[in-house]
């Protein structure tokens, strides 16, 4: 029996919740996947897994194999990147995962630029608005915005970004500029995704809620964007989502002073033992680009 098949098996399983889960992800036959797994528990010895309607439960004794078989398979992932030359050169697939718009507007040109200076390095990204736990779904990089959870992982200030409340010049001069939040309620609002804490605002150090009227909802960032361009209300986006329009004055900046601190951008990865150069040469040439970008508002020469 090979061990470390068996073992790469036993983990896609545990990593997918069910055999049948764990044979899609690996792209191999059902029946060799839960083969597999019955010969690694009959040469144990012990039973690893149990089996239920809904999903897979580690006994006692799997919960600590599959703790030292991660631990074997990671030291051998390691021993094959020192082998190929990973920390000569960088080289090999760099997984990076951001959020949707962010990532379109902001990390995209600078990846396309790494791409060019690093040739030997491929690029699969992952554009996703949520938590991708890097680990276990074996992602390189991460790019995160707000506030991080406390964890194990490393991560490196790469920038600030900031809510904007605003709206068209022409709804302003119709409407009138609010002074403080508690006008909005007499104003139209364009809600995005009925998300509450986009109207949150900052009173005397206080988080105070103050929400126009409701007379658009939208899906999309995109259509905020162009229903509050348009005149329809007033709008608060990341100042990532409208740099054109808020250089151009389509769109205009109001009740600044409430709307809270900058929030950070990171740039977050795992580390176990030395970072491969693709990783570390990959944040090298991000952090400074990502820094110019948040700082200046506009894209920047990659």
């Amino acid at each position: 029996m090979d061990r470390l098949e068996a073992m790469r098996m036993l983990l896609a399983v545990i990593d997918a919740g069910s055999i049948s889960a764990g044979s899609r992800k690996l792209n191999a036959p059902l029946p060799s996947v839960s083969r597999k797994v019955a010969e690694l528990e009959r040469y144990l010895g012990a039973s690893l897994i149990v089996r239920t309607s809904r999903n897979l439960q580690l006994t006692d004794a799997g919960r600590e194999y599959v703790e030292t078989a991660r631990r074997i398979m990671a030291d051998l992932e390691e021993a094959e990147r020192r082998a190929s030359g990973e920390y000569q050169t960088p080289r090999g697939t760099l997984t990076i995962t951001m959020p949707v718009e962010f990532g379109a507007r902001r990390v995209l040109p600078i990846v396309l630029g790494y791409m060019e200076k690093y040739p030997e390095v491929q690029l699969n990204l992952l554009s996703l608005d949520r938590t991708v736990h890097l680990v276990d779904e074996q992602v390189d990089i991460a790019i995160r915005l707000g506030d991080l959870a406390d964890s194990s992982l490393h991560a490196v200030k790469a920038g600030e970004f900031r809510l904007v409340t605003c709206a068209s010049p022409a709804y302003l001069e119709r409407r009138g500029v609010p002074e403080h939040p508690g006008d909005l309620a007499q104003h139209d609002g364009i809600h995005f995704n009925k998300r509450a804490f986009f109207w949150t605002f900052d009173v005397d150090g206080q988080a105070v809620e103050a929400i126009p009227r409701n007379r658009l909802e939208v899906n999309t960032a995109a259509n905020c964007v162009a229903a509050a361009v348009g005149g329809a209300g007033i709008a608060r986006l990341f100042d990532y989502q409208i740099p054109d329009e808020l250089a151009s004055g389509s769109l205009v900046p109001i009740l600044q002073r409430f709307d809270g601190a900058l929030r950070p951008i990171h740039i977050v990865y795992p580390r176990q033992g030395l970072l491969t150069l693709k990783v570390r040469s990959f944040i090298d040439w991000a952090l400074p680009r990502l820094r110019t970008v948040s700082a200046q508002g506009e894209a920047v020469d990659v």
